[in-house]
């Protein structure tokens, strides 16, 4: 069963921050993604959403779980899929990095199915719900930096 690659790029006008505290905060995922709603089940290291935080979110009659694996305040998020959908070994990270007037989201997952022969499907729906959650992030954050 191979290795699975997701990667999307956008930009957004937010700044770095703007980005990297929505994809800290949970709460704020069913505003921006494809989530319908998200709960906190396990705090992380020293702070609620911190490293090692679990964290559920729903979409539909989908229920996955993700642990948080590693946030460098305004360039990187962390995470692994720990149960919920049919893969194993799925890490996602994202970059957050200034370009020019803009700043460019990278969003990398990396995974392997756990039934052999459904890779080329999961591919291509979590490419669809990346990429959607990937430019609902951007615009969002676009938005709340013209708020503040």
């Amino acid at each position: 069963m191979g290795l699975q690659k997701l990667d999307v790029t956008t930009h957004t006008t937010a700044d770095p921050g703007t980005v990297f505290a929505l994809l800290r905060d949970g709460s704020t995922w069913p505003k921006w993604s494809n989530i319908d709603e998200f709960t906190l089940e396990e705090q992380g290291d020293g702070e609620p959403e911190g490293v090692g935080a679990l964290r559920k979110f729903r979409n539909g009659r989908i229920t996955g779980w993700d642990r948080t694996r590693e946030l460098i305040t305004d360039r990187r998020f962390g995470y692994d899929h720990v149960r919920g959908l049919p893969v194993k070994g799925y890490q996602g990270t994202v970059d957050i990095e200034p370009d020019g007037e803009r700043t460019k989201i990278h969003w990398v997952c990396t995974f392997r199915p756990r039934i052999p022969g459904t890779g080329w499907f999961w591919q291509r729906v979590l490419q669809k719900f990346l990429r959607d959650n990937v430019e609902g992030l951007a615009a969002y954050a676009a938005k709340q930096s013209t708020v503040d």
